[in-house]
């Protein structure tokens, strides 16, 4: 149980939980719930305040809520659904007077991510979580054999220790909890760099007619950077605008890149903007470990994002209660070792880490590649097999399909032999990461093999090396 010690300063106080979580988004709030749920006492700290929590930046798209972890129940989120009846991506073209309509598998809907935000914390709140908000982490409390112990904080001016069996990083995109550990004793990933990061900004937009596509996610290249423009309607009349860009390529002007398309499109004619808002998310492979002797990271802050699309929520539910499912496990046999925490790293990867990491190879592609043949490359192909490829990470092409895409890409040729080779070193990286390892002991000889692979990417695809 928490305990709560008067302190002869009147600024510093400490506390002991079973679990401090850092962040309350998705993954934080899914893995305390998790935790509260089992009876245990958790605590999650977030540095907004109480009315700005839950307020991120975000595309608004989620995908697969229909098989959400129950910690929080699916009804207690489902009010900031504002749009269930988009059901396909429409990915436009200009280059080729395109539009390629792509089908998109499972549940889907437009939210309210804010709305959604607020109701996770409502949810976490319910199961029995405690929420300091205010809250800034300054730094993470380590044994002398490197297991973390806890954290110290900064709460509305004053000095906070939170003491605990286990510390969730929930903390985002580039976390700096991870600068503040000293994970040699570990094989937790530190092979992480802000260019394998993407940099987006959005706007929430109001217009007069209702729109089009109302039913559709819609998608379009940017004219550089290797970045993509979305337009995601949260009703006939309310649409997520935005846009991102790879760090590792030249950067944007998000603001002023975005306006120009706007400006571009009638149905934006008078439009007015209700709320904007930017961030990073990450587009690479998630985490080789995403462990440490009391210490997990989940969702963005290990990586677990779509690096092809971006969509993240999904990821981070699981992430959170498989986390939360595992540390519980982790203080019933009182043991919080990387050995016994492992398990959290085998069931994401399992999940959908070995999907990610896949696609990641693709992403790696639109780097190096030429875009306007990509484009056109793209505007070739089958819908349903795009649409395959950016969630399954690999497609099956019948042979009468690759002729006919074949003869839709006269003219890009190279490009489409590039794309295919790609495919098969991504199929590759699928395999491997199927036989992820089962132990810490045994993931530097797995990490050893996927660089290999790994180095056929970068040579069939000319881009540089990733990590």
């Amino acid at each position: 149980m928490s305990t709560t010690e008067s302190s002869t300063n009147a600024t510093t106080s400490d506390t002991t939980w079973d679990v401090v979580v850092v962040g309350a988004g998705t993954a934080g709030c899914y893995a305390a719930s998790t935790i509260a749920n089992a009876g245990y006492d958790v605590v999650i700290l977030e540095r907004k305040t109480e009315a700005e929590a839950g307020h991120i930046a975000c595309g608004d798209a989620l995908k697969g809520a229909d098989g959400f972890p129950d910690a929080i129940p699916k009804e207690k989120i489902q009010p900031a659904f504002t749009n269930t009846g988009v059901d396909h991506g429409r990915f436009e073209i200009p280059q080729e007077d395109t539009v390629l309509e792509i089908p998109i598998p499972g549940e889907l809907a437009v939210i309210d991510r804010f709305e959604y935000g607020k109701r996770l914390i409502e949810g976490a709140l319910e199961a029995g979580t405690e929420i300091h908000y205010d809250t800034v982490v300054t730094d993470v409390i380590q044994e002398d054999g490197g297991r973390v112990t806890g954290v110290e904080a900064i709460q509305k001016g004053d000095s906070r220790t939170y003491d605990a069996a286990v510390v969730v990083d929930g903390a985002g995109s580039l976390s700096v909890l991870q600068d503040m550990v000293d994970f040699s004793g570990s094989t937790f990933d530190t092979n992480v760099d802000y260019s394998q990061f993407s940099s987006a900004y959005r706007e929430i937009v109001h217009v007069d007619e209702p729109v089009e596509w109302d039913d559709a996610l819609v998608f379009k290249p940017t004219e550089r950077s290797a970045g993509y423009l979305w337009y995601f309607p949260r009703t006939e009349t309310e649409i997520n605008v935005g846009l991102g860009f790879q760090m590792s390529e030249e950067p944007m002007k998000l603001v002023e890149d975005l306006k120009r398309d706007l400006r571009n499109r009638p149905e934006f004619d008078g439009a007015r903007v209700e709320d904007k808002l930017g961030g990073a998310l990450p587009t690479k492979r998630p985490h080789d470990s995403a462990v440490h002797p009391g210490f997990i990271a989940v969702g963005d802050a290990a990586g677990h994002v779509n690096p092809t699309t971006g969509g993240g929520m999904a990821g981070a539910a699981y992430a959170g209660a498989y986390a939360g499912e595992q540390i519980v496990e982790a203080i019933e046999q009182n043991d919080v070792s990387e050995a016994f925490l492992w398990r959290y790293n085998e069931r994401v990867m399992d999940h959908y880490g070995g999907r990610f990491a896949a696609l990641d190879i693709y992403n790696i592609l639109v780097t190096a590649a030429d875009l306007d043949d990509l484009t056109s490359l793209i505007a070739a192909m089958p819908g349903d097999k795009l649409s395959e490829a950016l969630y399954s990470g690999s497609a099956d092409i019948s042979w009468k399909l690759k002729l006919e895409t074949l003869f839709k890409s006269r003219g890009h040729w190279d490009t489409l032999w590039e794309l295919y080779q790609t495919k098969q070193c991504a199929d590759e990286i699928l395999a491997h990461y199927e036989a992820y390892p089962s132990s810490p002991d045994e993931l530097p000889a797995w990490q050893a093999k996927r660089d290999e692979l790994m180095d056929a990417v970068y040579e069939t695809t000319g881009a540089d090396p990733k990590y």
